[in-house]
């Protein structure tokens, strides 16, 4: 019975956990859904209302890190409610925001709130995870992240079809409540970390080990979505997908999202994070491979291209489990939230990049060249994951898989 209420009570703080990444990751991304209406509701362009996107990503980038520091010895319960109720709080008081400037101040806090959350979120997983199920209860939380995608954008944007661009963010709020209030319930009470001095905190995030981690997400993160941000493009080019059918394969591809981070969490327990990130990133080149092919054969029938869109979606989700596993283990048990918080900032700026390369690449080359720079930036970011190995003597074969100290981590 006592193991059957541990494993229960796992079960609902996971819950709790990726709920509060899902409602997240929703409020970041639904605004793509609702961006003509907020710019016909506030009389501003399209271009001014998607700052409020890019707006949200910077600051998410900027501040994780540094709040991560500087609440170091904030208990963590307190942390995550304090930035939800601060989250609910700018989503619920959109209404009242009548001019673009009030709506872009309270993106600002909105952001400022998920920027201390979200990678507070992973550590307490990591911290909390039993012995060798590190990387599947991370896995399971970033499920919530895939699930926003799939469930939340589309929700989200239907809301704000069906009664105005507001109620979108007003139900972002209430879903946040919601994550809140499971939270409060679901998560013990853990108690604050034994006192260190800034020097002692950083010191750990200066090993390069650690760096090569960040530049093996970042460019793994740019890969990703210089492909994914013009997705519709290519499958345009390739099948002459159209809005109804892109929506479709968007969806298929997020169950497959789901499954593959799953299924990477479970291989970081069981052969470590070195070789599932070997194995993610041989899987997406060669479901790069694929899709390259299919642009050569073009115009081609959309079930050639479904394949490898299903395993491209289940390798790019299969990459953040050992990633995050291996960022913990290299910082160690007293730096490990300021790690997660580099690898949130890292994803953000590889997203932000890679958005950025790939409308250059599609606008100059046209867009057979995205899976191509795809899979090249996946080889480098195997790379630089590899020398991370090089250059730290604790990832040997035995150091390869997920440590126990960085499962019971101080949070």
């Amino acid at each position: 019975m006592p193991l059957f209420r541990r494993r229960s009570g796992g079960g609902l703080r996971l819950a709790a956990l990726a709920l509060t990444a899902f409602t997240l990751q929703t409020d970041d991304f639904v605004i793509v859904g609702v961006l003509p209406s907020i710019a016909h509701g506030l009389s501003v362009t399209e271009a001014a209302a998607g700052q409020l996107v890019t707006v949200f990503s910077v600051i998410c980038a900027v501040v994780a890190p540094v709040a991560a520091v500087a609440t170091a010895s904030w208990p963590r319960r307190r942390l995550l409610a304090g930035g939800m109720l601060l989250f609910c709080a700018a989503n619920l008081a959109v209404p009242l925001a009548t001019s673009y400037p009030a709506l872009m101040a309270l993106r600002v806090l909105a952001a400022l709130a998920a920027a201390v959350v979200l990678p507070t979120v992973f550590a307490v997983t990591a911290a909390l995870a039993p012995p060798g199920r590190q990387g599947r209860d991370l896995a399971t939380v970033m499920a919530g992240l895939t699930g926003a995608v799939v469930a939340g954008v589309p929700a989200g944007t239907w809301i704000g079809a069906a009664f105005g661009w507001e109620a979108t963010f007003v139900a972002n709020g209430l879903l946040g409540i919601a994550a809140l209030a499971f939270l409060l319930i679901a998560l013990p009470d853990v108690a604050p970390p034994p006192a260190a001095g800034m020097a002692e905190r950083l010191r750990p995030l200066a090993r390069p080990a650690l760096a090569f981690v960040l530049l093996a997400a970042i460019i793994a993160v740019l890969g990703n979505l210089l492909f994914q941000t013009y997705l519709g493009p290519f499958l345009t080019d390739v099948a002459g997908v159209d809005s109804t059918g892109l929506g479709w394969l968007l969806l298929l591809v997020g169950v497959a999202g789901i499954a593959g981070a799953r299924l990477s969490g479970t291989l970081v327990d069981r052969i470590g994070p070195a070789r599932t990130f070997a194995l993610a990133i041989a899987v997406f080149t060669a479901a790069m491979a694929g899709l390259a092919l299919s642009w050569t054969l073009r115009p081609a029938h959309v079930a050639l291209v479904v394949l490898p869109l299903v395993v491209w979606s289940a390798a790019a989700w299969a990459v953040p489990p050992p990633v995050q596993a291996r960022a913990l283990a290299f910082a160690g048990t007293q730096a490990g939230p300021q790690a997660l918080a580099l690898v949130s900032s890292a994803v953000y700026l590889g997203a932000s990049l890679g958005a950025g390369l790939g409308g250059w690449l599609l606008g100059t080359f046209g867009s057979g060249t995205l899976p191509v720079a795809a899979g090249a930036c996946a080889i480098a970011a195997l790379a630089m994951f590899a020398l991370a190995g090089r250059t730290t003597p604790a990832t040997d074969s035995a150091s390869d898989r997920t440590k126990p100290e960085a499962q019971h981590m101080t949070i």
